[in-house]
């Protein structure tokens, strides 16, 4: 008989859990092989070379976490990482977002499982800021004349039926980053990882909930420019992060809402490619804060359903407030500044408690 407590790591350890997501991002992958043959091929083998020799760098050599290598974690980062990027990016530049996105996005805080902001939108960010000038080129992302495998091979008709080329849009569209190009494999690799219960159905359902809902009540929404494609990704493989998402149900359900309703709000001010990776990166930063509002009541106690109110408007008002001024900060173009500060602030707490704190720095 076994003593307490009579809990198990089971199919629940981080290699398995690493495995289920790359179990469903491999058809993601082969669909961008698919569009774009080795121009994808290339991406993927730089993004995860770069990322799994920086966590033995850094994690092994340096902080001696040799296990932390073998976790996949490293490997699921690059990917995602990837699915962000246009075919068509440098590879060095590509080198540069996976190197930033373990090094700022995951090794500073701490490691696996400590990480206050998602990693692979962290490396994405990096590249945008450090290199806008190719990120923000519309060259990269004139892409038609290099398709691999056309729609017109799978969809021969569809411009001639309404019905076929309604199956393109779900099926397969060659238009985007490279984890844009198919709806259908998009939503089954979330249906996968629900089904594994390594993500939970309500940031998804809140998120989408909200985004369609104000899309369909705003007046000419037909005419708003967002790639859905890009919004699936978001919120199946990147707003469900569990480090840097809320811990329960109720927080969850939030979470998912305000980031629906800031990535509208960002949409709304034209903010064309980066619409997903600020609100997920802004709802990072408020996650441990949405956890203590919507923090289970404890048995045997009430609800100060007035002082809960109150927290909730708070927290509403303060998210909207750092979503409308990084809006402005946009219209400006001064959000490079986020950037600057946030490496300001890790180098400083870095180097303040390094010395108390090299295996848990942040």
């Amino acid at each position: 008989m076994k003593l307490n407590p009579h809990i198990t790591q089971g199919s629940n350890t981080v290699q398995l859990l690493m495995l289920d997501v790359l179990i469903a991002l491999l058809p993601v992958l082969f669909v961008a092989w698919l569009a774009y043959g080795q121009l994808a091929i290339v991406i993927f083998a730089v993004a995860s070379a770069t990322a799994i020799l920086t966590e033995l760098l850094f994690s092994g050599f340096i902080l001696h976490r040799w296990r932390s290598i073998f976790d996949g974690s490293a490997l699921v980062t690059a990917l995602l990482l990837s699915c962000t990027l246009s075919p068509l990016t440098p590879w060095y530049v590509v080198a540069f977002g996976a190197f930033s996105a373990i090094v700022f996005g995951k090794i500073v805080w701490g490691g696996l499982g400590k990480n206050r902001f998602n990693p692979a939108l962290v490396g994405r960010e990096f590249m945008s800021v450090f290199f806008s000038s190719i990120m923000l080129s519309p060259h990269i992302w004139t892409t038609g004349g290099l398709v691999h495998t056309s729609t017109d091979v799978l969809f021969p008709q569809a411009a001639e039926r309404f019905s076929e080329s309604y199956m393109q849009g779900l099926v397969y569209k060659t238009t985007g980053a490279l984890g844009e190009y198919s709806l259908l494999i998009l939503w089954l690799g979330g249906l996968y990882l629900l089904l594994r219960k390594r993500i939970s159905w309500h940031i998804p359902l809140a998120l989408l909930t909200v985004f369609i809902g104000l899309f369909w009540l705003v007046p000419d929404g037909d005419d708003l420019s967002f790639s859905m494609g890009g919004l699936l990704l978001g919120t199946l493989f990147m707003a469900t992060d569990m480090p840097s998402s809320p811990t329960n149900a109720q927080g969850k359900l939030y979470y998912g809402a305000m980031i629906g309703l800031l990535a509208f709000i960002f949409i709304l001010g034209n903010i064309r490619f980066e619409y997903m990776s600020y609100s997920i990166l802004l709802l990072n930063g408020f996650s441990d804060r949405i956890s203590a509002t919507f923090r289970p009541r404890v048995w045997g106690h009430t609800i100060d359903w007035k002082q809960q109110v109150e927290s909730i408007v708070m927290l509403t008002l303060s998210i909207l407030a750092v979503g409308l001024a990084i809006l402005s900060l946009y219209y400006y173009q001064l959000t490079d500044y986020l950037v600057y500060l946030f490496i300001l602030y890790i180098i400083f707490k870095f180097n303040f408690s390094f010395h108390k704190k090299v295996n848990n720095p942040v």
